[in-house]
């Protein structure tokens, strides 16, 4: 069984997105992160995305590189 660790929501718009930390039954640590858009005929869809802890450093440096070069002027 996966343990939930941490949880936190973010609304934006039509779309909400979940930042869960879990451990998994092995005891490893991961995110997961899922978008929950509602469709026009009242159904969501939803996407989700695991980040590992091998992977967390990078997956953060990419993201504040992007934010930094596309977005932080706007």
């Amino acid at each position: 069984m996966k343990e939930e660790i941490y949880s936190s929501t973010l609304k934006a718009g039509n779309r909400t997105y979940f930042f869960d930390v879990k451990r998994s039954t092995n005891g490893a640590l991961y995110l997961d992160i899922n978008e929950s858009k509602k469709k026009a005929d009242g159904t969501f869809e939803r996407h989700s995305v695991m980040v590992f802890p091998e992977d967390i450093k990078q997956f953060k440096n990419e993201i504040i590189e992007i934010f930094d070069k596309y977005f932080s002027k706007s």
